[in-house]
């Protein structure tokens, strides 16, 4: 069904819809940036005055350091291409050209943003750092073993302390770099190209997922915006890229599956790739959330074909089973993480200000496009149930509309309960990126589409040439 206005809607009356929507999307838009300035003017106050929120840029862990470098010119180039050409492009292409597209256009944005630090600090020196994954290659010489030892080296007092990213994930996020390591792909340099080009996917991965549930349309209206997120400057170079990729994939498989494009392959494939998330990053887990959303629009083909279920169990088992039998425990390792968490930086900083305040590094990663986005959300959820009371010339959306809000939302409440958990104190502008990357697709129901991803292309180049980033 389509989802654009019905063309026998009188103009008057669609055009006084269309600017009563747009002044809303700018009261959306006005409260995400009080909501910005209040994180960063409340989080400068707290930390010159208690030194309490460990960043030196609240509410995002970087420095102010105006700068510009190789990646500038490029960024710029790609960022005008996309505003300029992405929405028409978007909408003529064959599918499987522009899922080949975007992803040749993310890849391109996120490298060229993290260009502008210089290769060194942009790309290979960011998963060589102290804290990071490529510091402990060579503690995994012997790899069942290392994986039998993992939980004894978590605490901060362990003998041979795992670095805070290595400690604060499962072994799998390490192993993906141990195997680079072991093919010949060393070095940070391989590392972060990796994160780049892996981590680009994901934008491919949720527009399979919004065709499947949703329709062919809306993943075309919100491929710009998902090729053009702000959360590129945190995609390179980071291993959470990764994860968001692999997280994005296990939803898209999944969609596939309940949609019977592919029924078995893809509730297996599915599986097997939410266990893989959630031996990557333990709070991947909230990925059921998602997951949930996605097999209650498909609930018909679940109940037609029950074995579903059972084959997405089947692949979830394949990953916990293998590190259970190397003998790593999972539930012992994350209960040793929350004690390390509460010796650094996460006992320290203030609950009552990032509980808010990560918010605000939401906005910073989605976007103000996906604010306005988030508010039409939320009106056609509103509005589904209106709709049967609203009769034949009623206002809202059609059933797809509803789909994709509902994915969203999703996606949103997933978010939401990370950051109730405590769990998110800060750097969530980079550990959040599995779930905000499913809040893009809200834009697809945005009118004047090139002014809004201009917004998305200036916040982001802002970001990356004022600030130094790091993690």
């Amino acid at each position: 069904m389509n989802s654009t206005l019905r063309p026998a809607e009188p103009r008057a009356r669609r055009s006084g819809r269309i600017s009563r929507d747009l002044r809303h999307d700018l009261y959306a838009v006005g409260a995400a940036v009080l909501l910005v300035t209040a994180a960063v003017l409340v989080g400068h106050h707290i930390e010159h005055t208690r030194h309490t929120l460990r960043v030196d840029w609240p509410p995002v862990l970087g420095s102010w350091g105006p700068h510009g470098g190789p990646g500038t010119p490029v960024a710029v180039v790609v960022a005008v291409a996309t505003v300029g050409y992405g929405p028409a492009l978007a909408a003529r292409l064959p599918w499987r050209a522009l899922l080949a597209a975007a992803w040749g256009t993310a890849t391109a944005w996120i490298l060229s943003l993290a260009l502008i630090d210089g290769w060194q600090r942009g790309v290979a020196g960011r998963l060589t750092s102290r804290h990071e994954y490529l510091q402990v290659i060579g503690r995994f010489h012997d790899v069942p073993a290392t994986l039998r030892d993992f939980t004894h080296h978590i605490l901060l007092e362990s003998p041979d302390n795992w670095p805070a990213h290595v400690a604060g994930h499962p072994p799998a996020a390490t192993l993906t770099f141990v195997l680079l390591d072991r093919i010949g792909l060393r070095g940070g340099g391989w590392a972060g190209t990796w994160c780049v080009v892996v981590g680009a996917t994901a934008c491919v991965a949720v527009l399979v997922a919004v065709r499947a549930l949703a329709d062919e349309g809306l993943a075309r209206r919100a491929a710009p915006f998902l090729v053009l997120a702000p959360a590129a400057v945190w995609m390179g170079t980071s291993a959470d890229a990764y994860f968001a990729a692999v997280a994005a994939w296990a939803v898209a498989l999944l969609a596939l599956a309940v949609t019977g494009r592919r029924v078995r392959s893809g509730a297996l494939g599915s599986g097997l790739l939410f266990g893989l998330a959630c031996y990557l990053s333990y709070g991947l887990t909230l990925l059921c959330v998602i997951g949930a959303a996605v097999l209650l629009l498909g609930r018909e083909r679940v109940r037609e074909r029950p074995e579903l279920l059972v084959l997405v169990a089947a692949g979830a088992a394949v990953v916990p089973t293998a590190f259970t039998l190397a003998g790593f425990d999972w539930w012992e390792a994350y209960r040793l993480l929350v004690t390390r968490y509460h010796q650094g930086a996460g006992g320290v900083r203030p609950y009552g200000y990032w509980v808010w305040a990560n918010l605000a590094c939401t906005v910073l990663m989605t976007g103000l496009a996906t604010a306005a986005g988030l508010r039409r959300t939320g009106a056609t959820l509103l509005g589904h149930r209106a709709k049967r009371l609203a009769g034949p010339d009623g206002p809202y959306r059609s059933g797809a509309d509803a789909r994709l809000a509902l994915l969203v939302a999703a996606a949103l409440l997933a978010l939401l309960v990370a950051d109730l958990s405590g769990m998110s104190k800060a750097e969530t502008e980079r550990i959040w990126l599995p779930f905000a990357l499913w809040l893009l697709p809200a834009c697809a129901s945005l009118t004047r589409p090139r002014a809004w991803l201009a917004a998305q292309a200036v916040l982001a180049l802002l970001l990356n040439h004022l600030l130094l980033t790091g993690w």
